[in-house]
């Protein structure tokens, strides 16, 4: 089982220099391997360059240039080529199946934050030792710098990676350990129902509320891109700024991922098998399709644009995806199991009598049946139908 690990960097001043000309070096070395592709399949009769051609290179570049590309790990400088080969590996991806393309772009100083260590030992080596009070991690051409080890690391260290975010800089290490012991049985199952209103109702008819992270911090960080706004590029009082926004979005982006890992770990300490729906988070997140006015050339009619943009800014505020990728993680850890079903009309089919009809939700929170006159909370009966359709899947699978 592989399980990763984000810890606090304190670098000394010089320490700090070095690892922004590791990020730049490293940067400069992903954009000119990117434009070696682009030149090769533009001007020499379509030539398609690969990753091993170029890591067949590195040695000859860094002779050339030891000053900025010499100093640095081999392997660290690998593992950049390997990150542009996986872009291109997905730009072809979706070519062929006919999505948005998104060919691989230069990436300039401020975008490329970080950089990876294949194996700890090569170019790196994480030093900590039980009884030294002070943890250490050692950078080729940076030296030892200081790390805030909050959490004990299980298992055999495999890869290394720094982080920039800001003006901090943090250490992921992932490391290789045994399965661990599954918590005990409880003999609960429980479906739940993702929503706006309420960020998860459970088919036991309790509701987690939404914290809405985003919507409570948007006056603060109007105000602080609007004072970005105004600044002078390139000005010291832009740099400040710039650490502004960052801090405020840093904060929400937190506080979702707290909220999203105690709720996690309160359904898998709590019951056996969590079914969930299977949302297609991106293609909620797109904006309606314009429709152009038929009677005159150029104009077009409203397409609830504005109503939809608000219903986006919700859900991406919620964090499903956030919280459903780190459900799954917690399950698999602990023995549980968790399940994703079709949502398709979920909120709209009676758990009593199983009719389906849009009639039976007459507005967001009410429930009532045409059929059987059954009401209820229309969360609490999605969750209910989420569960039974996760159970006959389950059933199904283990038959």
């Amino acid at each position: 089982m592989i399980r990763a690990y984000k810890f606090l960097m304190r670098p000394t001043q010089g320490q700090q220099g070095a690892l922004a000309e590791m990020l730049r070096d490293h940067c400069s070395l992903y954009n000119g391997a990117l434009q070696e592709r682009r030149d090769a399949y533009r001007h020499a009769s379509k030539t398609t360059v690969r990753y091993g051609q170029q890591s067949a290179q590195l040695k000859d570049l860094r002779a050339f240039d030891p000053e900025c590309q010499g100093r640095w790990s081999f392997s660290s400088q690998q593992a950049t080529l390997r990150r542009l080969d996986k872009a291109f590996a997905a730009f072809f991806r979706r070519v062929k199946a006919g999505d948005k393309p998104g060919y691989p772009r230069f990436r300039s100083g401020k975008r490329f934050d970080t950089v990876d260590f294949p194996k700890d030992g090569d170019g790196c080596r994480w030093d900590s030792t039980p009884h030294d009070p002070v943890t250490r991690v050692r950078l080729q051409g940076v030296g030892h710098v200081k790390v805030h080890q909050h959490r004990p690391v299980a298992g055999k260290v495999k890869t290394i990676s720094v982080k920039r975010e800001g003006r901090r800089w943090y250490v992921i290490l992932t490391a290789d350990q045994a399965q661990p012991e599954p918590l005990p049985a409880t003999d609960s199952v429980v479906g739940v129902d993702m929503g706006i209103a309420n960020f998860l109702a459970d088919s036991n008819g309790e509701f987690v509320p939404n914290p809405r992270h985003g919507a409570k911090a948007s006056a603060k960080l109007e105000a602080a891109q609007q004072a970005l706004s105004r600044c002078k590029r390139g000005s010291k009082r832009r740099r400040k700024a710039v650490d502004t926004v960052a801090r405020l979005h840093r904060k929400v982006r937190r506080q979702r991922l707290d909220h999203a890992h105690k709720t996690a770990l309160d359904l898998v300490r709590e019951h056996d098998f969590v079914a969930h729906e299977d949302l297609k988070i991106r293609n909620m997140n797109r904006a309606p399709a314009p429709k152009p006015d038929p009677n005159q050339q150029g104009s077009f009619l409203p397409n609830g644009a504005s109503a939809k943009a608000g219903l986006n800014r919700s859900i991406s505020d919620a964090g499903w995806g956030v919280f459903l990728a780190i459900l799954a993680a917690k399950a698999e850890g602990a023995g549980r199991q968790v399940m994703a079903v079709d949502p398709r009309n979920t909120s709209r089919t009676c758990p009593e009598c199983r009719h389906v009809s849009a009639e039976n939700r007459p507005t967001q929170e009410k429930f009532h049946c045409v059929s059987c006159d059954h009401t209820a909370h229309a969360d609490t009966v999605g969750a209910i139908n989420v569960l039974r359709a996760g159970l006959v899947r389950r059933d199904a699978t283990l038959a």
